[in-house]
């Protein structure tokens, strides 16, 4: 799922892409695709994009009027420039959003199609997308303290639920925690003030790291690579491989669609976590998917 570094960088290229240009016609091709019919596709055709945000993991363009685009990837959505025009790849291929330089197509690798698109009026029906979460890097240590220790969750289900933190997801918590040496299944309300403190940190530089790469790698292009597993990373999607800081194997967490990884000897002071025992433990505090999580707004619980 594109999280918080990946849709920063889809949001610098839109700006260079397509930023005070007008959108021609979006060409839908699946029906599950489309979340609105008030206002309609064609209340933004013909419109230029005066501006581009991010609310959690949505994408914004601003359309003037107080009109908005709203695009959710969710797990398996990617954007790809193309040249005007472009057919919409048949199994792929959600949409296509046609300017004159070029077009953006909107495709999903999933049998599943959970990728939305939202045409919305006003800030208030723009405000139903944010989830409540605080911004992870605009946040005070004490701010940061606040929404973590709101409820007592897992540290896994407290950084990517996007009540609490804006953002983050299953990849990236997973880099954080490890950087930070906590367990993944440790309480929020377990945390002492170092912990959280180091924590806080850990969020900041690794989501400022991982922004900066993704950006060196795209440059001027238009991201062509965006992925939750890279090299580069040292526990996600690493099981079995050595960690980079103490080379000890990589660890997992299975339990239904997710799988959570961790260093024990860096993270739970040599515990190995047992998934039967955790599938009790996390039962009542993890949905069964990164994917119900995002659908329900981050609401169970």
């Amino acid at each position: 799922m594109p999280e918080l570094p990946d849709v920063v960088i889809y949001i610098e290229a839109l700006r260079r892409f397509v930023q005070g240009h007008r959108l021609e016609r979006i060409r839908v091709v699946s029906p599950s695709l489309l979340r609105t019919y008030d206002p309609p596709l064609s209340a933004v055709e013909g419109r230029t994009v005066e501006g581009l945000r991010r609310i959690g993991k949505r994408i914004v363009w601003e359309m003037g009027n107080e009109l908005f685009v709203v695009i959710h990837l969710m797990v398996a959505g990617r954007l790809a420039w193309a040249a005007p025009g472009a057919p919409v790849p048949r199994k792929v291929g959600l949409a296509a959003f046609d300017f004159d330089q070029g077009s953006l197509v909107l495709r999903e690798a999933s049998t599943k199609k959970r990728v939305g698109l939202w045409i919305v009026y006003g800030e208030d029906s723009l405000g139903e997308h944010d989830r409540g979460g605080v911004e992870p890097l605009e946040v005070t240590l004490d701010e940061f303290s606040v929404a973590l220790l709101r409820e007592n969750r897992t540290m896994k289900r407290a950084l990517t639920d996007p009540r609490i933190f804006s953002g983050i997801g299953n990849a990236y918590s997973d880099e954080i925690l490890h950087r930070a040496r906590l367990s993944p299944v440790k309480r929020t309300g377990q945390l002492i003030d170092e912990e959280i403190s180091r924590l806080h940190e850990a969020v900041r530089i690794s989501l400022i790291e991982w922004t900066n790469r993704l950006r060196a790698e795209v440059g001027d292009d238009f991201p062509k690579k965006v992925t939750a597993f890279r090299p580069e990373m040292a526990v996600h999607g690493k099981y079995g491989e050595p960690c980079p800081v103490c080379g000890s194997r990589v660890q997992r967490i299975v339990y239904a669609a997710n799988e959570t990884n961790y260093c024990a000897s860096c993270q739970t002071n040599g515990k190995l976590l047992a998934d039967r025992s955790l599938s009790r433990l996390l039962k009542d505090d993890w949905p069964k998917t990164i994917e119900d999580l995002e659908e329900m707004g981050g609401k169970p619980g």
